[in-house]
């Protein structure tokens, strides 16, 4: 890491003092809030084969693991730049959760070694030219029809520059268009990119969805009359499946 940027390494190491990561004192009150979403995650995007090798980098605290355990998921490890959340996910029980740098952990992993990698809000957090180096390690690391599952701020979205802004180290956003862009220029194929509308799990999240259904009817004409198309990712967020060929 040179000199200039030392200071996004120390946003890193107080990531969870800084309040820009959870704190809680139990897995269960740390995750529960994102459980109905990753629970979703899991038994819509992954295999149902559980001996599958996965690979959450920059993991966090470990919220994925942690559910992927309750999946049965065995074969799972993360990683994360930020000593204080590798810490708490030690703290929560998950010891497979290393400190290291993206970059140079992707390096020294083997060929076509991992099934599945997770990318959950981390491509924003890279330059270009880190983003190209970073997702052709990934390509070269995943096995043949090996898949990247990643979640990246959604520069569409009706709120979607909240997000490009609401961390200091993000230097991008995307949209369904530059994710297919990006990941079919490194080789990857089928490449699905999906919308996160409120997902109905309760009585306050069926009437949330509801409300998103019809407030963006506004916005799917304004993209019909400009851009031809009904079909409009409005979501502050997106998550997108590459498969690798």
């Amino acid at each position: 890491m040179t000199q200039n940027e030392d200071w996004r390494q120390q946003v890193y190491d107080r990531y969870v003092s800084s309040g820009q990561a959870p704190a809680a004192q139990t897995g269960e009150q740390l995750f529960k809030s994102r459980a109905p979403y990753i629970n979703w995650i899991i038994e819509n995007h992954l295999p149902s084969d559980k001996s599958v090798r996965i690979v959450d980098l920059g993991c966090g605290h470990g919220t994925y693991l942690y559910f992927l355990g309750k999946h049965g998921y065995a074969n799972v490890s993360g990683m994360d730049v930020s000593r204080e959340q590798v810490e708490q996910a030690h703290q929560l029980g998950l010891t497979n959760v290393e400190q290291a740098d993206l970059l140079p952990y992707l390096e020294q992993s083997p060929d076509a070694s991992i099934d599945i990698f997770l990318m959950i809000d981390i491509l924003e957090h890279l330059d270009r030219p880190t983003l190209f180096r970073v997702l052709n390690e990934v390509y070269r690391v995943l096995r043949p029809e090996g898949r990247l599952i990643g979640h990246v701020p959604n520069a569409a979205g009706i709120f979607g520059a909240r997000v490009r802004y609401s961390d200091i180290t993000h230097e991008l956003a995307f949209t369904d268009r530059s994710i297919q862009q990006i990941t079919r220029t490194i080789g990857f194929a089928n490449v699905d990119v999906f919308e996160e509308a409120p997902l109905r799990y309760s009585a306050k999240s069926t009437i949330r969805r509801l409300l998103w259904d019809i407030g963006t009817i506004p916005f799917r004409l304004l993209n019909l009359a400009e851009m031809g198309s009904y079909h409009a990712i409005l979501s502050s967020n997106l998550l997108f499946n590459a498969q690798k060929t």
